[in-house]
């Protein structure tokens, strides 16, 4: 069976939401503090690449976000976090193609959604906390729900 052929066939198993084009998926995994991470998995000649957006560069304290990263990516399984040309942020990984099945694909998808959900809000938090307390202080001036910031109420 081909490893394209493989990845498709467990992606409709586990009804994820996911396109294909050729040998690239960009699939969409809910979350609970990130609601949705997008991950592109792309077959190459001689390996997975595994490509997960987490937040975009961060506004301040741009050397406590990459330290807080740097710290996580030695605990990480087939997985770290890096940086792309632009300092967005990014979970990247590369399998071999003769490893790719079932079981690694729900483990390393299942690491994508765990790391990119648990960084989510620290990463936040280090990164764009004027922002928030700006966007907490327009929601209060105006009655607007602070529940999509209830998280970072310790900020206020």
């Amino acid at each position: 069976m081909s490893v394209v052929k493989t990845i498709a066939d467990y992606l409709q198993s586990t009804r994820v939401d996911f396109e294909q084009d050729k040998n690239t998926f960009l699939v969409t995994l809910k979350g609970e503090k990130k609601l949705q991470t997008h991950c592109a998995l792309i077959v190459g000649d001689h390996s997975l690449s595994i490509n997960a957006f987490v937040i975009r560069k961060p506004d301040e304290n741009e050397d406590q976000v990459h330290h807080w990263c740097m710290t996580k990516n030695a605990a990480m399984y087939g997985l770290a976090f890096a940086i792309n040309q632009l300092g967005d942020i990014y979970l990247v990984g590369r399998l071999p193609l003769d490893a790719v099945n079932e079981k690694e694909l729900d483990r390393l998808l299942g690491s994508v959604l765990q790391y990119s959900d648990s960084a989510f809000n620290p990463l936040l938090e280090i990164g764009f906390a004027n922002a928030i307390r700006r966007e907490w202080a327009w929601c209060v001036s105006r009655g607007e729900s602070l529940s999509n910031l209830e998280a970072f109420s310790h900020l206020m």
